[in-house]
């Protein structure tokens, strides 16, 4: 094993550059000061941060499973927005005891998500820590289309999401029962480890006419919860047209009855675009209307009452 604290920054971030992918947007990439790119359209900024032991745990991840989650949750943010992703900041502050292989494994994980988008790493920083610490900026473009936000879902739009869920979730349970042997190769793990929700979801949407967006990261719940309370309305969820992952459905198995749904409507991470409409408007390939919006009560309720569940607060509370 060979130390990043032996070798030094320069020579770190020599072997760590080569593995990061160029973006066509690109002007002037990572070596500089700062990087330089061409916008076509608004510029849409986003940022995000994966701290060891709050949001990944080294026993579980890989570093290129660190490297995938670090694009892909931003990846998704910028199309949440009904932009295209081009290109990744990417900061890195870690142990000096770390291992250089893991660096190295971090930027290939970074490489395998952005390099299928065209999005490029096209600069950041590296510092010390007592531990591993990954923050991300992601930029995008328009390429003149309105930005769509959470703030203008109207009376009578339909609710929809872009893909079932509660796959992220079932995974991050399986892997925290003590109960259970190895669970590395269950489906649902895969999908807690390396979400991968379908990019441009978000813009399909926007063309769609969305008049509210975002990805579920926190629980569907609670980011139905934010686009109510942006939107300054009431947002009713039907329960039962809520799709759930088959990857979730297979991690609760065994369980109580109604576990897959309780993880498809609180759990986080699986990414996947959430959009009001119009009512009456086509939806794009693959969307699931669950809802409805209302002026006739303020916040989230699930099938007529709140639930009492919400999802996840990064303070608990």
């Amino acid at each position: 094993m060979t130390r990043i604290d032996e070798i030094g920054e320069d020579a770190l971030i020599a072997m760590f550059a080569p593995l990061l992918p160029d973006t066509d947007s690109e002007i002037l990439g990572p070596g500089d000061d700062a990087a330089v790119l061409s916008v076509d359209g608004d510029l849409v900024v986003s940022s995000d941060m994966l701290v060891e032991g709050q949001h990944f745990r080294n026993e579980w991840s890989s570093a290129a499973d660190v490297g995938w989650r670090a694009a892909m949750q931003n990846l998704a943010d910028i199309d949440a927005m009904g932009a295209v992703p081009t290109a990744l900041q990417v900061s890195l502050a870690a142990p000096g005891h770390t291992d250089v292989e893991w660096v190295m494994g971090f930027a290939r994980g970074l490489a395998a998500a952005c390099a299928p988008h065209g999005v490029g790493v096209v600069g950041g920083d590296l510092s010390a820590s007592d531990r591993i610490v990954v923050a991300v900026t992601a930029l995008g473009e328009t390429h003149g289309t309105d930005p769509v936000t959470r703030a203008d879902a109207g009376d009578g739009d339909v609710l929809a999401v872009s893909a079932p869920l509660g796959a992220a979730r079932a995974g991050y349970e399986l892997l925290q029962d003590p109960d259970l042997d190895d669970v590395s190769e269950h489906p649902a793990v895969e999908a807690f480890l390396r979400p991968s929700p379908r990019i441009g979801a978000g813009l399909e949407a926007a063309l769609h006419g969305a008049t509210a967006m975002m990805d579920v990261s926190d629980g569907l719940i609670r980011d139905v919860g934010r686009i109510a309370r942006a939107s300054e309305a009431g947002i009713a969820i039907d329960s039962s047209l809520v799709p759930i992952a088959e990857e979730c459905e297979l991690g609760a198995a065994g369980r109580d009855a109604g576990t897959a749904l309780e993880w498809a409507l609180t759990g986080g991470e699986d990414h996947v675009m959430l959009a009001a409409f119009p009512r009456g408007r086509a939806l794009p390939d693959g969307w699931t209307v669950i809802g409805e919006v209302t002026d006739a009560f303020r916040g989230v309720r699930v099938d007529g009452a709140v639930h009492e569940s919400q999802g996840w607060d990064h303070f608990g509370q």
